[in-house]
């Protein structure tokens, strides 16, 4: 799948009454892995309508929401390539009905605000930037993948549980104890980073973009790939000849330990790298931007975080 721009989503926000009866026709809205499209009948007013950009925040909400919210995620495709999602009237309809929205901002999914601004909603909004504090670093451009930064995802938490009880001040301690309860899984993920610092800190590794980036930096490692091949992938442009070289050396040299690849964007300058690094040997560490199918939040990051161990480990 060819790499796509974050911000070169072809989005226009859809207003008008027209655009959402046309809903009638068309199939039913995305869901995270283990969650629902709108809730039908009496038990629809018992639920907080809640809309995630991805699943990935679809999943979180749900742990933490449990069965008090109806959870829809607007990108749940794992084959989809989220840089390049073009949003449509079912997404419209259900951030229309939401009471809490969940977006992860720093221009990874604008969309989403786009189209609360033009439909007027009131929903709360939850943004895992925001939450997380990071800036851009001097002279470069804000990495937005937090979800891959756990203490930004066990903050994210409480945002939710706040948000949620705010929908539903009822079930306030619930929202809360499965917070906490979250935040006490993701605690060994943190400490399987924190023992791959010990064993392996310092060591060098390359990425084809920055989508695992703070896991990476989180375990200690050192991120060796040229910036401009990284900010090519990212932003769907080409990549020149020159940095091509560059990071391909990386691995005919042996001066990585592994190469991670995010499968869901794809080309041909990566597909050189992944090919470079298994002619040498270089282990090569296979990480997704949305949820696997069948797969949790916490299960997943665990597959991510010891992959990578597994690969320094060889």
């Amino acid at each position: 799948m060819p790499a796509s721009s974050y911000r070169r989503l072809p989005l226009v926000p859809l207003t008008t009454g027209a655009c959402l009866i046309l809903l009638a026709g068309c199939g039913s809205s995305q869901d995270s892995g283990s969650g629902t499209d709108t809730a039908q009948g009496p038990a629809a007013a018992s639920v907080v309508p809640v809309v995630a950009s991805t699943n990935v925040y679809g999943d979180v909400a749900e742990r933490i929401g449990g069965g008090k919210v109806q959870v829809t995620s607007l990108i749940s495709d794992p084959d989809q390539d989220p840089h390049s999602y073009e949003a449509n009237t079912q997404d419209q309809l259900a951030l229309s009905k939401a009471k809490v929205v969940i977006e992860n901002g720093g221009g990874y999914d604008d969309f989403v605000d786009r189209m609360l601004k033009a439909g007027g909603s009131s929903a709360e909004v939850v943004n895992a930037v925001s939450v997380s504090g990071k800036t851009a670093s001097a002279g470069g451009e804000l990495n937005e993948h937090v979800w891959y930064d756990f203490p930004t995802v066990a903050g994210l938490a409480d945002r939710i549980a706040a948000a949620l009880a705010k929908a539903d001040p009822a079930d306030t301690a619930t929202f809360t104890q499965n917070a906490k309860s979250f935040q006490a899984k993701l605690k060994p993920l943190e400490q399987k980073e924190a023992r791959i610092k010990a064993d392996h800190g310092g060591e060098r590794v390359a990425i084809t973009e920055p989508v695992p980036l703070y896991m990476i930096e989180a375990a200690g490692l050192e991120n060796a790939t040229p910036e401009e091949f990284s900010e090519a992938v990212e932003e769907g442009g080409d990549v020149s000849a020159r940095t091509l070289q560059e990071t391909l050396a990386l691995f005919t040299g042996r001066k990585v330990e592994a190469l991670v690849c995010n499968e869901q964007t794809s080309g041909p300058q990566t597909e050189k790298a992944e090919q470079a690094a298994r002619a040498a040997g270089i282990p090569v560490v296979l990480v997704t931007e949305t949820l696997p199918h069948g797969k949790d939040y916490l299960g997943w990051m665990t597959a991510n975080v010891d992959a990578l161990a597994n690969a320094l480990a060889k």
